[in-house]
This record gives C-alpha cells, structure tokens and sequence, in this order.
C-alpha cells in the first residue's frame, strides 16, 4: 500500500493533469462526464444508505475478518465493525458515482467482486431499475451483515454469493448468459486482478462497463490498471484517481482519459 505522502503527490499530479468534459473531443465520454460523472443530485436512498453506515459506525459490534486480498495479515482476526467499515466502504463520493453508472447505463447482469458489509452494494443495487446484482464476498460474518442491511431496505434484487472468489466468480459466469457491469473490489493483487478481468471478458460485451476500484493502492495495482488498459479488447478507459472505468465499445478507437472528479 502506498505511503500517504506518495498519494498526496500522486494525486497533485493527477489533479494538474486531468480534465473535464469540455477537454474531451469523445461524444460517448462527454456524454458520461456531464450526464453521471457530473450528475451529482441527492436522492432519498442515499439519506437511507448512509444511515446504514451511520448506524455501523457507531456499533460496538466486532466481526470475524478472513485473511483474504492483498496487504491484510496471514490469520483470521477479531476487528472492530467499525474499523471494517472505515478501511472497506465506499466514501459517500463514490458510492454515489458507482449509484448513477447503474442507474444511467441499467445493467441486467451486474456482479461485484468485494462486497464487504456491503455499503456500495446498496448503492449501486440502488441504481437498478430491472437488473439484479450479484454480490460476491469471502468473509462470512461480512456477507451476513450486507445481507440484513439489505433486507433491511428491501433490496431483493442482490444475490449474495459467499466463498473464494476463484471458486464462486467461475460458477456464477457460467450461469449468466453475459456480464453487463463488473465492480472490481476484491484480492489487490496483479494475479488475482487480472485472472478476474479474464473470467469476466470472457462474457463480457461492447455494452459492458467494467470498473476497477484502488487502481492506485500500489505500484502493482498501478502497473495492473495500465496492463488492462493495453489490454487489444478494451478501447476506452477512464482514470479517476481512485477509480478505473472500463468500456468495451467496438465502434470507437482506442483512447484514455483522465477526468477530474
């Protein structure tokens, strides 16, 4: 993981560099910048989900964590709810970005890969009107407490899928005719990272969204996001700093942005 100075200069230069909606000559990135990237309206289920957060970190509650993804230690350990919420969710900020691809783009077949409790699920389940989210997450008291804040508000559009992700991502692509929208979250690693990209594109199709969180959490993670980007099937990437967003459009040429946000 990378020091916080480290972040802080890479983020300058990212900031100084990136641009805005008025900076790309792409009608579909335009299109993207102003109508979801820059969307930003305040809906009644985010007041609802940040409840939810709210209410976890005020928990005195502690959860099993599984030694599972990169950077975490070797043995299962006893963690503070709060303390899993802190370091897995979502900010507000993205959460609400990840709310508004599902809603603009409507998948039907959505999958994430890294559930934790389960915040950014909720928002981007939020954001489907006819579609359904698979939720895939390794930890089992994790998959739990994103299962009762679920049905807590009703969502009964997600699937959860508890177990290793190189045993339960395989059997879920084989039951889904094609993958529309894939939130990376899970394993950190460049193996792993890159093994998932290609279960999933093997059902993926010129509509599908693919987005990587972390793309920045380290250099491997960094040199990951530019091996999927080079990658001959991907033909538009957008950087976010945080965030790597994926599209798989046959139509256009090859090109990268980097967007303010």
């Amino acid at each position: 993981m990378l020091s916080k100075v480290r972040t802080a200069i890479d983020f300058l230069i990212y900031f100084f560099t990136s641009g805005n909606e008025h900076s790309v000559h792409s009608p579909f990135i335009y299109d993207f910048a102003v109508n979801v990237l820059n969307a930003r309206k305040n809906k009644p289920l985010y007041h609802e989900i940040e409840l939810v957060r709210s209410k976890m970190l005020k928990s005195k509650s502690t959860i099993q964590v599984s030694p599972l993804g990169a950077g975490k230690d070797t043995k299962a350990t006893v963690q503070a709810l709060r303390s899993v919420v802190n370091r897995t969710s979502k900010s507000a900020k993205y959460a609400e970005l990840l709310e508004r691809i599902c809603h603009y783009y409507q998948p039907q077949y959505a999958i994430e890969i890294g559930t934790s409790v389960g915040i950014s699920t909720l928002y981007q389940a939020s954001g489907l009107t006819h579609g359904n989210l698979f939720a895939l997450e390794g930890n089992p008291d994790s998959v739990k407490i994103a299962r009762h804040n679920a049905e807590k508000l009703e969502f009964d559009h997600i699937q959860f899928i508890e177990g290793e992700f190189d045993k339960s991502l395989p059997m879920l692509l084989e039951q889904l005719p094609g993958v529309d929208y894939v939130f990376f979250d899970g394993n950190h690693t460049m193996e792993a990272t890159l093994r998932y990209f290609e279960l999933c594109l093997q059902k993926a199709h010129q509509g599908s969204i693919f987005i990587f969180d972390d793309i920045r959490w380290s250099d491997e993670m960094f040199t990951t996001w530019q091996k999927i980007k080079n990658h001959p099937r991907v033909t538009v990437t957008v950087d976010l700093f945080f965030m790597g967003i994926v599209f798989f459009r046959t139509e256009q040429e090859k090109e990268h942005f980097t967007l303010r946000f």
